[in-house]
């Protein structure tokens, strides 16, 4: 009896460290990245300061609420390439319809909801046409730009002042909240995502479809509608962001957010999302998105070349993805 519990006690230790693991590396990402540059740039108490943070905070915003639509298609075993092509094209959408004469509150939910059509086809096409998430939604990287530039006649469309520009502002208007009201919208919904995912029967299903799809159609789960249910939700967090995107540039940019997509997969697998599907949460993204925004900052305050980002973010992907198989390892 002994020996049989030592025994399940040696298996039981690799999965403890695991959790733990997966877990608390997000925060320590975060806590080293901070550090590394408070020291280096020579003024911790001006990279600490609350005006820097609120910065930081605003530049999250897009990542962050892109990474919670992301977080729910890499957990249900997909991946969507198109985000950045999505951000552009409701961004511009919603900027046109407000210079239209619109109510921004309308153009607002326009520019959403066009994230979500996008997110609607590219279900539609990995499940009606079982074209593989990585083509299928490459092809609409392409197809969601060029729709951008025919709608804004290949150039930025300025847009009318409205409460919509004040979405993402450094100094928020009233400053009793501290920060920019898009940062409480991404609290709020990271909050919702989070209870839906852990707590309701679809995101229990999400999980599930991520571990093991053929078993999820064994149990009686229609696999494909679920997958067309997932883009497409994921697609009204794109939309967001893409509102975001242009409350932030105060036009609607149809050559904006390239390669935005690879910034969001990157803060969901350094969140601990694994890219094999059945693993992630939405408070861990959250962590990797502050993680990618402190490290652009930080490269900002340097005066480092945009190259120089470029290379650590690349640098910074490969390790996120090097990690997240470690962790699909045995330990």
């Amino acid at each position: 009896m002994t020996t049989e519990t030592s025994k399940n006690s040696d298996e039981l230790r690799p999965n403890f460290f695991k959790k733990w693991l997966t877990i608390l590396g997000p925060f320590l990402g975060l806590a080293l990245v901070i550090l590394f540059f408070a020291v280096l740039t020579g003024s911790p108490e001006k990279y600490l300061s609350p005006f820097n943070i609120r910065i930081v905070l605003s530049q999250t915003v897009i990542v962050a609420i892109g990474a919670i639509g992301m977080t729910m298609i890499i957990i249900g075993g997909g991946i969507d390439l198109s985000v950045g092509s999505t951000i552009a094209l409701s961004g511009v959408v919603t900027a046109l319809c407000i210079n239209t004469g619109i109510n921004p509150i309308f153009a607002v939910l326009i520019g959403i909801l066009v994230g979500a059509v996008v997110g609607f086809i590219n279900g539609l096409a990995i499940t009606g046409l079982r074209v593989v998430p990585f083509i299928a939604t490459l092809g609409m990287l392409g197809v969601a730009r060029g729709v951008a530039k025919w709608f804004a006649n290949q150039q930025p469309v300025n847009v009318e002042s409205t409460w919509v520009n004040e979405l993402v502002v450094t100094v928020p208007n009233p400053s009793w909240i501290l920060v920019a009201p898009g940062v409480w919208i991404t609290v709020i919904l990271a909050i919702l995502m989070a209870i839906v995912l852990r707590n309701t029967v679809f995101g229990r299903r999400v999980f599930v479809i991520g571990s093991n799809e053929a078993a999820a159609r064994a149990c009686g789960i229609s696999t494909d509608k679920l997958k067309v249910w997932i883009y497409s939700l994921a697609g009204l967090f794109f939309g967001l962001a893409g509102v975001m995107q242009m409350s932030r540039l105060r036009q609607g940019d149809p050559t904006v957010a390239v390669g935005t997509e690879l910034d969001i997969i990157a803060a969901v697998v350094i969140g601990g999302g694994s890219l094999n599907g059945g693993q992630g949460t939405i408070l861990g993204a959250m962590i990797g998105a502050l993680i990618m925004a402190f490290l652009r900052n930080g490269c900002q305050q340097m005066g480092w070349a945009n190259y120089v980002q470029e290379i650590i973010i690349g640098t910074i992907i490969v390790a996120a993805v090097a990690v997240d198989q470690l962790r699909s390892r045995k330990l």
